[in-house]
């Protein structure tokens, strides 16, 4: 069985330096097409851009700048101007390869921003980057980790018609109304011992797409996730909605095409 696309993954995570060729071949063999990488930093976007030239018509960029930035868990804060500025002119280079602007999003984990002056700045940030995405018609790749409602509240008020909510951590009832602007959410492995199972028991499924966010958020916790675990989502959420798992990789599929348009030239629909 093959058709299954990977909405959000950090491919080029230090994690799998060592063995990307496996990572990737063991996808494949797994039933996947593509494989959809985001950034998190400007200091990776290179990286993921010869990904895709390695990978081509199977790796797929997205450039953006998370609202986390901080390599070290010790040394993570809340995103400034400042790096969006890094990262702005290879944006503007690499625009035509883009699939998505992303990861962007907001943040409010106390650790991480624990002032409205914080919080207001990644909200600048995300801001800019939605203007950016709207100039190249392309879709936003969003994290939204403790703020679920005032993510999706700006991506409306800035009129973002396409959206991808990666692993929301929100109520159901706040992610209806992101189902009803449109957006689509992204399920990951780790839904199987997550306490957001409920969002997949409410969200349509023609509002899901399936993600692994490799190498975090896999099935087991503190083991290294790996994009071939994309089916243990789709066999929940096949689970969940009482439908075979080629119906959930058929949906979800062309969820990320409708989501993605520049998957098209090179996926059979």
């Amino acid at each position: 069985m093959k058709g299954f696309i990977d909405c959000h993954c950090h491919i080029s995570a230090e994690e799998f330096d060592s063995d990307i060729e496996d990572v990737v071949d063991n996808s494949k063999k797994n039933g996947l097409i593509a494989l959809v990488a985001v950034a998190e930093h400007a200091g990776e976007f290179e990286k993921i851009i010869q990904l895709s030239k390695r990978f081509p018509g199977f790796v797929f960029p997205c450039l953006g700048i998370h609202p986390v930035q901080g390599i070290h868990p010790e040394e993570q804060r809340g995103v400034t101007f400042q790096d969006l500025d890094a990262a702005l002119p290879l944006i503007e280079k690499y625009k035509d390869q883009l699939l998505a602007i992303g990861e962007v999003g907001l943040d409010f984990t106390p650790r991480i921003v624990n002032s409205e002056t914080g919080k207001e700045e990644q909200r600048r940030v995300l801001i800019r980057q939605a203007e950016i995405a709207k100039q190249l018609d392309l879709p936003l790749n969003v994290h939204s980790r403790s703020a679920g409602r005032p993510t999706i509240h700006l991506l409306k008020e800035q009129g973002v018609q396409k959206a991808l909510l990666h692993a929301f951590d929100g109520k159901p009832s706040v992610a209806m109304e992101g189902v009803k602007a449109g957006y689509f959410f992204s399920i990951p492995p780790s839904i199987i011992r997550s306490q957001q199972q409920k969002l997949v028991q409410q969200l349509p499924l023609e509002h899901m797409c399936l993600e692994t966010d490799s190498p975090a958020l896999g099935p087991e916790k503190q083991v290294r996730n790996e994009p071939q675990n994309i089916v243990v989502a789709a066999e929940y959420v096949a689970k969940v909605k009482g439908v075979s798992l080629e119906t959930v990789m058929e949906i979800t599929k062309q969820n990320a095409l409708k989501l993605f348009p520049r998957l098209k030239p090179f996926i059979t629909a």
